[in-house]
Parts: structure tokens; C-alpha cells; sequence
């Protein structure tokens, strides 16, 4: 058995990719695997991490608009076909698993010609591009949200790494508390904003940290390792820890009670696989993609949407800090948030991976 899997550029990406590559390696230790990536992407540094192997191909950006760029797509998408098609010949490729980015759409062309099985994972509720080109080669088509429009689509949720998917935060959250020099006896607010470190939800909650002290919430502050912003708060008897970056995130929602976020696909599976409940700011741009992965969370009972615009100290004071100070409501958030979970999509997706392999041979 051999599998390739493509999914590169940002952690949406590559994370999904990383968990199907474990659970494939614990259902079949000796399986060889390749990840498909660009030099561009996070993968670069993500996938040598995780002990896998990675093969670059180019990167060729599809405008969304008509431009002149657009005249140099089909020679410069032939060369990562090529590319991708050696891949797939070395690596003697069964099956490609395709999670979307730049490095998915010549994979799945490279597929096709080779005639290699191809199978979909689709994270968000609009499918990119790429994963629309592949799911028309395919009936492997799985998503993590049942009304993603995908042909002959299955909804599995998204694959997760298993120290997140198996984390127990009851059980884990004083040691996480400990780790992280938090009090075991007062509530915990996680803020993070991704690695770029949100700009708006950092000086929120910077501008409103005497607010929530004052209260006696603790706050867990991941600012991000690209946001410009180096902050040390003054000791207190309640805790306010600033971090540009965190590598253990199970501690960090073992530490907290509940978060302050972006709603990114990987961050609202995370969440609800780990029952920790949310108070979710939508990217102020885009597609109102963001906000299409938190509606169903905040239809549940399990977080709550707000506006990049309205996120002020005030309405961090006035409504987010009565949330934390209401244990009953949390636990009830923190229950609705878990029902909303799915904790195996990692495992399922392998298993279908592992059929397609089986039931071409």
C-alpha cells in the first residue's frame, strides 16, 4: 500500500492531511506516505515535523477573476501536472487523498492520468476550487459539514490529531493549569487568534484586561508568533498570561473554560471535539466563510457569534464576563459544544482510504 496525500499552504490544509497520515500509519504501521506540497505553504515546516515525507511541486495560484495572469495558468498547471505525475510514479501511489489548496489541483489531474483512485476531504461549507476540480473525478467525496455542496459527498467531519481528538479536559486541567502558571480555582479565558495573532481580539481584550481581572477570570492570551505585539502583564492574584505562540494546544483547552476566536474550520472542530465552548469572531473579510462554520455551533447552544466591528472591552465586559462568572451556563455551553463534535473522522477517513486501496487490487 502507498498513499499521497495533497494539502497544502495553510493549516486547514495540512493539519487534516497530518491526522489521516497518522491514523493510516496506526491501522497500517509499515505504509509508505508521501505528503504533496509547494514551497510556499506551511507544509515546509509542518510535515518534516511529523516525520513524513514531503515532495514539492510549483505553485500555481488560480485567479478568481479574470486577469492576465490568467493566460499563464495552463503552461505553468501542465509543469505541476508532470511533477505531481512523478510523484505519484516514485511514490508507486494506490490512492491520493486530496485536501484542497494550491497543490491539489494538479494532484488531481496527475491522478487521473496515472489512473489512481482519488479520494476528497472538503473542510469548509463552500468548497474551494480545487476540491470542486477533484470531486468530478471521484465518488470518495467527504465533508465536514452536511450541507457542503459536493457530489456524491459524505459528511465525516474533520480528521484531528488524537492528542486533541482523545483529549479528556476535565481530567487534564490541572495539570494544564500548573503547566501555564494559572490558579486551579478561577475561570480561564482562552484568546487566540490564529498564527497571525488577530488584531482586533489582541487589543480587545488587552484594552479590557483590568475588566476581566477585576472579575476574577484568569486569561490564557495567545497573541501569535507574526502579531508585532509583546505585552507582559503585571502579577496579580489573577493570573493574565501572555504567549506568542503555544505547541501544546490540548493543555491549552484543558487549561480554559471557555475561548475567544476566529472561526476557522479547524479551530471550530477542535473546539466542539473538546467540548470547549466560544465566543467566535468571523473574519471581517472573505467569503463569510468563517461565519458559516460558527452558525451551527451558536444554533446548538455551544458558543456565540460576534462581529469583528462590535468586539469592543465594553461588550467583552458586559457580556462575556457575566458568560465566564455563570458555571451552570458554561457547563451547559461546554455539553452542547461536545454533541456538536466528531472525534473520529480521522479513523473513518483512513478506513475509507484503506477500502479504496483494497478494492482496487
Amino acid at each position: 500500500m502507498s498513499v499521497v496525500l495533497a494539502g497544502g499552504g495553510t493549516a486547514g490544509h495540512i493539519e487534516p492531511a497530518l491526522a489521516l497520515a497518522d491514523a493510516l500509519r496506526r491501522a497500517e504501521p509499515g505504509i509508505p506516505i508521501t505528503c504533496l506540497g509547494t514551497e510556499r505553504g506551511l507544509e515546509t515546516r509542518l510535515v518534516p515535523l511529523r516525520g513524513y515525507e514531503l515532495a514539492l511541486i510549483p505553485a500555481v495560484p488560480l485567479p478568481r477573476k479574470l486577469t492576465p495572469q490568467l493566460l499563464s495558468v495552463p503552461g505553468r498547471l501542465a509543469g505541476a501536472v508532470r511533477a505531481a505525475a512523478d510523484v505519484l510514479d516514485r511514490a508507486r501511489a494506490e490512492v491520493l487523498v486530496g485536501f484542497g489548496g494550491y497543490v491539489a489541483p494538479p494532484a488531481y489531474l496527475a491522478a487521473r492520468r496515472r489512473h489512481v483512485p482519488i479520494v476528497v476531504h472538503d473542510a469548509n461549507v463552500r468548497p474551494g476550487l480545487a476540491n470542486r476540480i477533484g470531486a468530478l473525478f471521484t465518488r470518495h467525496v467527504f465533508t465536514a459539514h452536511p450541507t457542503t455542496k459536493l457530489r456524491y459527498a459524505t459528511c465525516i467531519g474533520i480528521p484531528l490529531r488524537r492528542e486533541i481528538a482523545g483529549l479528556d479536559r476535565l481530567a487534564l486541567g490541572d495539570k494544564a493549569r500548573e503547566h501555564f502558571g494559572l490558579r486551579p480555582d478561577l475561570p480561564v479565558l482562552l484568546v487566540t487568534g490564529g498564527s497571525q495573532g488577530a488584531r482586533s481580539l489582541n487589543f480587545a481584550v488587552l484594552d479590557a484586561a483590568d475588566w476581566i481581572r477585576g472579575a476574577g477570570i484568569q486569561v490564557l492570551h495567545i497573541l501569535g508568533p507574526r502579531s508585532g505585539i509583546e505585552v507582559r502583564m503585571p502579577p496579580g492574584n489573577t493570573p493574565y498570561i501572555t504567549l506568542p505562540y503555544v505547541d501544546r494546544m490540548d493543555l491549552a483547552y484543558a487549561a480554559a473554560d471557555f475561548a475567544l476566536c476566529r472561526s476557522g474550520a479547524m479551530t471550530c472542530a477542535e473546539l466542539t471535539a473538546v467540548g470547549l465552548p466560544a465566543a467566535y469572531v468571523p473574519l471581517p473579510h472573505g467569503n463569510g466563510e468563517q461565519r458559516l462554520n460558527a452558525l451551527p455551533i451558536e444554533r446548538a447552544g455551544g458558543g456565540l457569534i460576534i462581529d469583528d466591528a462590535a468586539l469592543t472591552p465594553e461588550w467583552i465586559r458586559d457580556v462575556l464576563v457575566p458568560i465566564l462568572l455563570d458555571p451552570d451556563l458554561v457547563a451547559a455551553m461546554s455539553e452542547a459544544a461536545s454533541e456538536m463534535g466528531a472525534r473520529d473522522s480521522d479513523e473513518w477517513l483512513a478506513a475509507e482510504v484503506l477500502d479504496v486501496i483494497r478494492g482496487r487490487r
